[in-house]
């Protein structure tokens, strides 16, 4: 257990509450949530902790466990800034915007959420201090309005135009299940994900998706390029959601190549998603996993954003039996690969894939075994 509480006390001298917000997976709906179709995540059981006390001042002072620095800022004309505060930042600024009233806090983050893996690290950071911050001042957010504040933090301070998905998950997670959210009309469903014979084992590249935030806001143009030419048709679209495989293949040539491509993964990714959720009711994981194969393919062919790391590995999952489906996670350029993998089989698959990855790239990759657990919550 992370010592937060503790570690806190040291340098503040006093008692904090403390708040943990999980990372998450995403079986399968990648690249869907800002064209308002279906994902399909999970909290999992790495986490980001935020301790924070009142301190009677104007001013933040916030310290970073995991991250390096330590930072004071005024309460008063917010502006983003190159750090890991600017997404602390950007929820007190949004909180400020409704009308709440932020007082001074000491904070420290800590944490075991991997950077940089597709684990979305950031958003359970925002969750995380929207929850905190919520309890400490009573301010009566519902886990929605936190996960917009948390979208909207990494649209406007941090400049990537990412969907709901993320925040949504890090809140509304459910131990045993994942969560079947409509991104159009913010419905859910949680889906039973009880398979004791199976881990979920993320493979991480090493590859730092730096390409990632400037390739995300160009396919989300692509996409929204698609919805143009397709909505003289279909007057009543605004999104990819409002059209079927079928409706676009009838106008593949009004649009260019690229177009046409990414437009066809999005449709065909949620018409995989809602099968994936019938197959998931019925305990069929293997099935499940032919339709993650599907989607790996789809993402490195049709939306090009995975690279030639991702692909490696997606490769060797293949290879072994105790793997029932494996596909590049997240924005894509780096990040992990997700793998459903038997309990029995996830030693050699492990020791396999990390003696291969080294050979072809003389590097090792990281690899974590987890498990679907709740969202935000108090620890103490």
């Amino acid at each position: 257990m992370i010592t937060i509480d503790q570690d806190f006390q040291q340098v503040f001298s006093r008692k904090p509450l403390v708040v943990a917000a999980p990372g998450r997976v995403n079986l399968i709906g990648e690249h869907t949530d800002y064209n308002e179709g279906f994902v399909l995540p999970g909290a999992v059981n790495k986490q980001n902790y935020v301790a924070v006390a009142e301190n009677g001042t104007n001013t933040i002072n916030l310290r970073g466990n995991r991250f390096s620095g330590s930072f004071s800022f005024s309460l008063d004309g917010i502006k983003p800034v190159k750090e890991w505060a600017n997404y602390i930042l950007g929820v007190i600024f949004h909180m400020q915007q409704r009308g709440l009233e932020v007082k001074g806090v000491d904070m420290m983050v800590d944490g075991d959420v991997p950077v940089g893996a597709g684990m979305s690290s950031s958003a359970a950071l925002c969750c995380a201090t929207g929850f905190a911050l919520n309890e400490l001042f009573g301010f009566g957010l519902t886990k929605m309005d936190l996960a917009y504040i948390g979208q909207k933090t990494e649209h406007v301070f941090v400049g990537l135009k990412s969907g709901i998905m993320d925040q949504f998950a890090s809140l509304h997670g459910k131990a045993g299940h994942v969560i079947k959210l409509d991104c159009q009309s913010m419905e859910y469903e949680y889906i039973p994900f009880d398979f004791p014979d199976y881990k979920i084992v993320l493979v991480n590249s090493m590859v730092t998706h730096s390409l990632a935030s400037s390739e995300y806001n160009v396919r989300r143009l692509q996409c929204e390029e698609g919805v143009s030419v397709l909505k003289k048709y279909y007057p009543e679209i605004n999104t990819l959601r409002g059209i079927d495989s079928k409706k676009l293949l009838a106008h593949r040539e009004e649009l260019s190549e690229v177009v046409y491509n990414r437009c066809h993964f999005v449709t065909t990714e949620n018409e995989r998603l809602l099968q994936g959720c019938e197959l998931l009711k019925k305990g069929d994981i293997k099935g499940f996993g032919v339709l993650m194969y599907q989607t790996h393919t789809g993402l490195s062919k049709e939306y090009e954003v995975s690279c030639k790391e991702l692909d490696f590995l997606n490769g060797e999952a293949r290879k072994y039996e105790a793997v029932a489906g494996s596909r590049m996670m997240g924005g894509g350029f780096g990040g992990c690969t997700i793998n459903l993998v038997e309990a029995s089989g996830v030693d050699h698959f492990t020791e396999g894939i990390k003696s291969a990855y080294h050979k072809e790239y003389h590097k090792e990759p990281e690899v974590y075994v987890t498990q679907i657990e709740d969202g935000a919550r108090i620890i103490s």
